[in-house]
């Protein structure tokens, strides 16, 4: 029987892009609509606001989230889902 690689494992593959302890939370909250980075962080207790803001970081730019910035005063960021995020509101 042959091995397959990492790669072309596409379990290994969605387990590399969202596994991990927070991304499958962040997602999960983000399936009930657009929130804003304060209202996630509320939401996902035990979650730092560093470590927050550098999974979100990751899932925008793995296709997962979309980032909405307003040109407020305070500034306002949103995010949701993207059509691929919500691909897996059934998982």
């Amino acid at each position: 029987m042959e091995t397959m690689s990492r790669t072309q494992c596409p379990i290994t593959a969605m387990t590399e892009l969202i596994g991990g302890k927070w991304k499958p939370v962040i997602l999960y909250n983000l399936t009930f609509g657009t929130r804003r980075f304060g209202e996630l962080a509320v939401r996902i207790s035990g979650i730092s606001r560093k470590v927050l803001t550098e999974q979100l970081k990751e899932l925008e730019a793995d296709g997962f989230v979309v980032r909405n910035q307003y040109q407020e005063i305070p500034p306002r960021v949103e995010y949701s889902l993207s059509p691929l995020g919500k691909s897996l509101t059934p998982v």
